[in-house]
């Protein structure tokens, strides 16, 4: 099985498209990150409100984003597309799973619907239609009258 995988991903949500033997799988997972604010700007001292703060945000930014990762570990190649930010830092995390050579492309993208997101993925990984039947060994017997690709 060559799994091929297309993410967009901001720190809220990551919508991944996953081809595999020519079957489309589409799963979103959700960040809750809304409930986090990173107090970054404030220069806090150590174990000031605002640095346990900035650490439980980091920790669970990281939980997502190890989330996203037990769903496209198997991929032989990955699309990560997306604003700014959370795609270079789950790239991060790729290469701190040893999967960083599997990328390949990360590109810029605004807001999208899962149905551009899809077709965005479907175009950098083309499919097959389940009717070309070339490149295979298959024949159809119609009114008798044995048919194989390679007749046609």
């Amino acid at each position: 099985m060559h799994k091929r995988v297309g993410l967009w991903i901001d720190r809220n949500k990551a919508v991944i498209v996953s081809i595999a033997d020519n079957i489309e799988g589409r799963r979103i997972i959700t960040s809750d990150m809304e409930h986090y604010v990173l107090y970054s700007t404030v220069v806090p001292g150590d174990g000031s409100p605002e640095n346990i703060r900035d650490r439980r945000f980091w920790n669970h930014l990281g939980e997502y984003y190890d989330k996203i990762i037990a769903h496209i570990r198997d991929a032989k190649e990955i699309q990560i597309f997306g604003p700014e930010g959370a795609k270079y830092e789950l790239q991060k995390h790729l290469e701190n799973e040893g999967l960083a050579e599997h990328i390949v492309s990360m590109e810029d993208a605004d807001k999208l619907t899962d149905l551009q997101i899809a077709t965005k993925v479907q175009k950098r990984f083309p499919t097959r239609s389940r009717f070309d039947l070339s490149g295979t060994n298959a024949s159809l017997q119609i009114e008798g009258e044995q048919y194989s690709p390679s007749d046609g």
